[in-house]
């Protein structure tokens, strides 16, 4: 079977509109940013490669010096325009497979959530390594196949038998009539961004919530968090995801 785009991603799917959420995942975004660079994010252009609804490109450009979400979910595109403007802010209809940039143009991209969506994940990094400039980050934020429940659908072990199986199980449970997500484990995953030098915020965004806005998922002193901290630390093959910056090399000097 091919897989082709999601065009109307958002139509069936309200997590894109829950602000509280999509709020949440920008602030860690802005505090792994920060903890990065040395210079202010004000001086920094960014690209938000699966923009969607525009509610995180929307917290994002408070501090970034310019911002452009794309995505080929017209539906998202549409309702990012009317809800969020700004000087340093706009929305396009793009494709990740051909980003519409110049190659070494931008300071930061974000791929938050999105490999497993589009058609060739490959040929996406191909062109987020090309639009970036010499010691420019992607933030990479991506889900493990190694999950006990796969997020979109919440259907245990969903992502981790054989996709054939995957189709039949969707159909069984009146999810879909196949299953569209490709997962990748964390071998996979470090195969995929081999030609960035790949920093790992994973551990650090388990060990200080606080600093990085993730307590919401990992509550200090509870049984959840603990369990994080020994996964992270003993299992990090086992994460069910990752947050990695993905550097660009700095051009060479001459």
């Amino acid at each position: 079977m091919e897989r082709g785009y999601q065009y109307r991603y958002s139509d069936g799917c309200s997590s894109m509109f829950d602000t509280d959420e999509r709020e949440r995942k920008a602030k860690t975004m802005l505090a792994v940013l920060s903890n990065h660079f040395a210079e202010p994010l004000a001086e920094k252009t960014l690209l938000n490669v699966g923009a969607s609804t525009g509610i995180i490109d929307h917290v994002l450009a408070q501090r970034l010096g310019h911002v452009t979400g794309i995505d080929i979910d017209e539906i998202g595109i549409e309702h990012a325009r009317r809800n969020f403007s700004g000087s340093n802010l706009e929305f396009r209809v793009g494709d990740a497979l051909d980003i519409p940039f110049a190659d070494d143009s931008l300071d930061i991209v974000i791929c938050s959530q999105v490999y497993e969506h589009v058609p060739d994940a490959d040929r996406m990094f191909e062109e987020i390594y090309r639009v970036l400039r010499p010691g420019g980050v992607c933030y990479f934020a991506a889900n493990n196949r190694w999950m006990l429940m796969e997020p979109h659908y919440r259907l245990p072990l969903l992502s981790v038998i054989p996709r054939p199986l995957a189709h039949l199980y969707m159909r069984i449970a009146g999810k879909g009539p196949y299953y569209y997500e490709k997962h990748r484990t964390y071998w996979g995953l470090k195969r995929l961004v081999r030609r960035f030098r790949r920093i790992d915020y994973t551990r650090k965004t388990i060990t200080e919530p606080l600093r990085y806005h993730t307590d919401y998922m990992v509550p200090p002193g509870t049984l959840k968090a603990w369990v994080a901290r020994l996964v992270v630390r003993s299992f990090f093959w086992a994460c069910p995801g990752y947050i990695w910056l993905l550097k660009k090399p700095d051009a060479p000097t001459t």
